[in-house]
């Protein structure tokens, strides 16, 4: 057996794995492990998380679910052709992107679907299950990172919380990287909590909602008096298409309106608005207007431009958050991992929502990683409990 062959495999099974996103996350984890790019970005490859017992970049095996058909390779041939992937990188990586490619599986429901919501799930997590024995994996992360959906308004379980029911059943810890339900569904909350499996999410931090969870405590730190709060989000791509209903829109401001509530004690004057710009395809831009108080009531303005690529931007978060989440399956930890909220617009569990104190939990987290588990012992910490079992059998 070789070395590499001798160091355990972590499998991440995308749900949207042929989109944007998760195109970049497996064409940049290629680059990086290749030497080709740094990892610029990737805050697990920083000094504090050494040591913390971090799955391998060049360990991660990539898998998932889609309901297009358009190759790996070909998505990432399109990417750098709009200049989100670097130009000449997916025939660099065309092995890898292959690879991640005979591990897709067709999601749904699809249109003039016949199956039932179990014969769903049990498709899923059997393709999960799948998944592992067929790598040889240790262990394997679900990964949400499709477009965003509306808010369910009916007992009927939307997508998201189909396959967040399939990663429970498979075994599988589950990452939601979106806005959409998941494993908030009042159905799941029984399943999450009996699985003995680490969950994190919701609602990746990439850009505006970033800038928001710093200049939100600036403003109360400052005793400075925040009286309207306005934005305007502009993007393209299959989120603008997506959010351009109302109703996944609404999904999604909630969280960036749950931190400013947050972070200056009460909801200012003003709403986000999210126009789909078809032209930007995967780039955007994020404006902000705040109308703030200070001294003697001097009436003061303060304006912010963000303009980025969203995969660029939330591909680093979603490998970050695989490695993390395996290492805490590896570790026995349960439950929502609160410490994960600094990636998150809308995170599970309790926690601070200022972006540098959400810091600070992720580096206490980072050291609770290095350390061993007691047998049968408590793990310490507010989320994140330790569990007997954790493996990828399934779960009933």
């Amino acid at each position: 057996m070789s070395a590499s062959d001798s160091v355990p495999r972590v499998g991440v099974w995308l749900i949207g794995a042929r989109g944007s996103v998760a195109t970049t996350v497996v064409a940049g984890c290629a680059a990086m492990t290749a030497g080709l790019h740094p990892p610029t970005g990737l805050v697990t490859e920083t000094p504090p998380f050494a040591g913390s017992g971090l799955p391998a970049l060049s360990a991660l095996v990539f898998g998932g679910h889609d309901t297009v058909d358009c190759p790996l390779p070909k998505r990432a041939e399109a990417l750098a052709a709009g200049g989100v992937l670097p130009h000449g990188l997916p025939a660099a990586v065309s092995a890898e992107l292959t690879a991640a490619e005979r591990e897709i599986r067709p999601g749904g429901p699809l249109p003039g679907d016949t199956r039932t919501e179990e014969d769903l799930i049990a498709a899923f997590a059997a393709d999960i299950r799948s998944f592992v024995r067929r790598g040889r994996l240790a262990r394997a992360v679900v990964v949400n990172v499709a477009s965003t959906e509306p808010a369910p308004t009916g007992e009927a379980l939307p997508p998201s919380s189909l396959y967040a029911a399939a990663a429970l059943r498979a075994g599988c810890p589950y990452v939601n990287f979106t806005p959409s339900t998941g494993l908030h569904h009042p159905a799941l909350a029984g399943p999450a909590e009996t699985s003995g499996l680490p969950h994190a999410g919701r609602d990746g931090k990439t850009g505006q909602t970033l800038l928001r969870s710093v200049l939100g405590p600036m403003f109360t730190q400052r005793a400075l008096t925040v009286r309207a709060w306005s934005g305007t989000n502009l993007l393209g791509g299959g989120d603008g298409a997506s959010l351009a209903d109302p109703a996944a829109a609404a999904a999604k401001n909630a969280g960036k309106e749950r931190v400013l509530a947050d972070t200056l004690a009460g909801t200012p004057e003003g709403e986000v608005h999210i126009d789909d710009v078809p032209a930007l395809g995967d780039w955007k831009t994020a404006w902000d207007h705040i109308a703030f108080d200070g001294f003697l009531g001097t009436r003061m303005i303060l304006q912010t431009t963000w303009q980025g690529c969203d995969s660029a931007l939330a591909a680093p978060l979603v490998l970050d958050l695989a490695r993390l989440t395996a290492r805490a399956h590896e570790r026995g930890l349960s439950g929502p991992l609160g410490e994960l909220g600094f990636y998150f617009k809308d995170p599970v569990g309790p926690g601070p929502s200022g972006l540098g104190e959400q810091y600070t939990e992720l580096l206490g987290f980072a050291r609770r990683l290095r350390a061993q588990p007691a047998e049968g012992g408590p793990g310490g910490g507010r989320s994140g409990t330790p569990a007997h079992g954790g493996g990828t059998g399934e779960q009933r």
